[in-house]
């Protein structure tokens, strides 16, 4: 099949490529960032010949030192701050949280400028932090890997985040878990601006069996329940990343595309569990946690888990566990 062939891509006849900008974090990941670049230039030609055809990329920088990633190994960028409108979209690829400036103020300046100028701009596995802490994730949603999620809520609690998606496009924003899931992102620019044929070529190579959608969930289960439905996956994430127990269940419902009476049949198909009695496992589960593994009071654990009486939370922890928090603590205070 001729580049021109390739289908349903509004660009699919179209001589300008797909033009996607890279901005690294210092310790990026390096396997987010190669599979969104060899998404791209798997689509953008054939049979491997890794022409820029349908699509264009450059590593951007401020300078053209190095950039190290969190494995060690290093990419040199291939492009100084141009204008930033001659890009799609410009990709802001995180890593480790660890570091205290992932990208300087002159890169923080470009973003913005970016953002003025109505480029939209995607953050890759922590990426989204980066355009956080700038300032440009008001008013949007940001996908956030369950690993990073309580941090993301702790430093920018005013803004929404999610951890039960691989990825999110919100308008002018866009945020993936990172890993794998940084393929199934481009695959949707891929197919947007050049085709499905070019999209499914460029998984096929990739050796991914499928394109995963953003109402995929994120691989990984919550404390002690298991399900298959990927409805109820996504709910029990979500309970899990909010052990105050603030999420009504008709918001939790409606997040997956379901009424409430919906969601409590299907829970109870899947989990033998209601939906009220599995947020207070995974509640009190998260309380044991911390009452074995932290010093952390027991009246602080109780608020943590969304219990606003001590003698409330004891109870409510003695009839799942048999035991009281005091117990419990007492218990790993001597293993210690």
């Amino acid at each position: 099949m001729r580049p021109d062939q390739y289908k349903d891509g509004d660009a699919a006849g179209s001589t300008k490529p797909l033009r996607v900008g890279f901005i690294l974090a210092r310790s990026f990941t390096l396997s987010a960032f190669a599979m969104f670049v060899d998404t791209l230039r798997l689509a953008s030609d054939q049979k491997d010949r890794s022409g820029r055809v349908l699509a264009d990329w450059q590593v951007l920088g401020s300078t053209r030192h190095l950039l190290t990633s969190s494995c060690g190994l290093q990419v040199a960028p291939t492009s100084d701050f141009v204008d930033p409108a001659r890009f799609d979209y410009i990709v802001v690829v995180g890593g480790l949280l660890s570091v205290s400036q992932p990208v300087d103020n002159e890169t923080i300046g470009y973003l913005k400028q970016a953002a003025t100028k109505g480029v939209p701009l995607l953050g890759v596995c922590t990426g989204s932090f980066i355009l956080a802490e700038a300032g440009l994730m008001e008013n949007h949603d940001s996908c956030i890997s369950w690993l990073h999620y309580q941090e993301f809520r702790e430093r920018f609690p005013d803004l929404k985040a999610r951890s039960d998606r691989l990825f999110h496009l919100d308008r002018q924003r866009g945020s993936c878990a990172g890993g794998s899931s940084a393929a199934d992102l481009a695959n949707v620019l891929v197919q947007r601006h050049i085709g499905r044929d070019a999209a499914r070529n460029a998984l096929e190579v990739l050796q991914i069996d499928r394109a995963r959608s953003p109402t995929d969930c994120q691989a990984r289960r919550p404390i002690e329940l298991t399900a298959k439905d990927p409805r109820i996956i996504s709910v029990l994430i979500t309970m899990e990343q909010h052990l105050e127990g603030d999420v009504p269940l008709d918001r939790l419902a409606r997040s997956v595309g379901l009424s409430r009476r919906q969601l409590e049949r299907l829970f109870e198909d899947e989990t033998s569990f209601s939906p009220g009695a599995a947020y207070r496992k995974i509640r009190l589960e998260r309380a044991r946690e911390l009452l074995q593994h932290t010093n952390r009071a027991v009246v602080d654990v109780a608020v943590d888990v969304g219990y606003v009486s001590a003698s409330h939370f004891g109870k409510a922890f003695k009839k799942a566990f048999g035991q009281t928090p005091a117990s419990v603590r007492a218990v790993q205070a001597k293993a210690c």
